[in-house]
Order: structure tokens, then sequence, then C-alpha cells
């Protein structure tokens, strides 16, 4: 399937994004420190049925330059950018953990723009995610300190579920390319981003999305956006439907690609394609 990589310079940054495939539009937002290619695994997939827009957040990847702060809002503004430039009048929206947020954002400030919503480890804002849990301190700890494969190791204790068996050092060279970066390492945009994530809370908004077809799936095991999350937005957002997935934790829609890209495909179906 033909990849079609071109840019747009919006509000002082050349943001880069990829459209792939043909058919009803999805627009996918990634989250903390991953570029748009971290979609690949929906993307390569889904693209035999539906047109699928990736971009790389700005700060990250070919998205560049960023000037501090960043705000949700404007990462909402950024997507809206590529699907102007994209000609897309609307589209399907899928968000992972802050890109969810950035998705709600996106569908408060522009509702005529998506036609459903997919919210795929995410949370409301500040007040749900990221619960200073003794497992979360700790992991937090761990992927700033130590060896490289220690940090890498570290990293993929929050995107793995307890327990898991796969080859971590693997696993860490899989997900690099995904990522944008090595996993020991951490984007220069990250911490801005996440100061834009603990400056937001949507709760008191959600109300607002009633009526439109919103799919939110949280995995057990994720010390981000742990099911609390995914249950405080399917209560904010009026007749939405809430997924809790038994066994993964943050990296759910890479570990269990094919469960993942099952449930959009038939979430897209059932929206109106």
């Amino acid at each position: 399937m033909e990849r079609r990589e071109q840019s747009v310079e919006h509000a002082g940054c050349r943001l880069a994004y990829t459209v792939t495939g043909t058919g009803p539009k999805v627009l996918f937002v990634q989250g903390v420190g991953v570029h748009g290619d971290g979609w690949r695994p929906q993307t390569d997939d889904l693209s035999a049925r539906f047109a699928c827009l990736s971009f790389d957040n700005r700060g990250m990847g070919k998205s560049q330059p960023f000037t501090p702060p960043i705000t949700v809002e404007q990462m909402a503004d950024d997507a809206r950018a590529v699907m102007d430039a994209a000609g897309w009048d609307a589209a399907h929206v899928v968000g992972h953990s802050l890109g969810g947020l950035v998705a709600v954002q996106l569908a408060l400030a522009a509702r005529n723009r998506v036609k459903s919503l997919s919210l795929l480890c995410t949370f409301t804002g500040s007040r749900t995610a990221a619960p200073m849990t003794a497992r979360m301190m700790w992991l937090g700890m761990r992927i700033k300190i130590g060896t490289r494969r220690m940090r890498r190791r570290a990293f993929l204790g929050l995107v793995l579920p307890p327990g898991h068996t796969a080859d971590l050092d693997a696993m860490a060279d899989r997900l690099a390319p995904l990522y944008g970066h090595d996993l020991a390492d951490s984007p220069p945009v990250t911490d801005h981003q996440l100061k834009a994530l603990r400056a937001t809370d949507l709760t008191p908004r959600l109300g607002e999305l009633a009526g439109l077809p919103t799919l939110i799936v949280n995995a057990a095991h994720d010390p981000i956006a742990p099911p609390s999350a995914g249950r405080a937005l399917n209560a904010g957002i009026p007749g939405s439907r809430y997924i809790e997935v038994a066994d993964a934790s943050h990296g759910w829609p890479v570990t269990h690609t094919e469960q993942a890209n099952r449930m959009l495909g038939e979430h897209f179906t059932a929206a109106g394609g």
C-alpha cells in the first residue's frame, strides 16, 4: 500500500504527516514521546479498508521546530491542520494516551470534524492520568537511571503487563522504530508534552460529547491510564462504550495488534463507515 508522506507549515512548525490507503477517513493521534509511525501496526493493516492519516506531533520526528510551551489545545489544532492539508472535512479520530486527550479536545473544539472517537489507554487529563502508585513511582525512577539496557527494560515495564514472557531486548529493538527513538532515551519534547498533560483536565466538558460514537479501551495492568481512568471517561461521555482488556498494559495497540485493529474497524463501521 502506497504511503504518501507530506508536510504543512502551521503555527511555526512544519508538521509531517502520512496518508495510506483509501476509503472512510481515519486520523490517528499519538501520545507522549512517540512519532506518527507508532501507528504502523494499525495503519499497515487498516489501510486495506480505510484512508489512514498519521502525523508527528510538533517536536517529534520530522515535525520541527517546536517552541515551548506546548498545550493540548495547540496539539488538537495541529491535528486539525493536517486534516485541512490532506483535504479532509471529517474523520474518525483515534488517540492513544495523551493522543486520546488531544482527540477529545479536537472533538470539543470542532465537533463537525469528528465522525467518531476511539480513545485507547486514555484518561480525562491530569486528574486520572498516571496515579502515583508504588509501581508507577518505581518504574518512573528506573527509566531515568542505570545503564541504557536497564532503562530500556524499565520503559518496557510501562508498556507490557506483569508476567509477560517477551524477550525484553528483542522487544526494545522492535519498538524503537515505532517510537522513533531508542527506548533508553526521551526526546526533548517529552517533558513539554507531560506539562501539557498535567495542565489539562477535560472532565467538566465531557458531557458535551453526548451522541458522538465513542469507543474507550483501557488495559487492566496499565499504570499510566489505569481502568479507573477509562471508566471516568466512560462516565463523562454519555453513550460511550467502555472495554477493559484483561491481559495488557499501556502498549496494548502494539502488543495486541489484531485485537485492537478488529475493535477499531468494527467501531468505524458501526459509526457510519
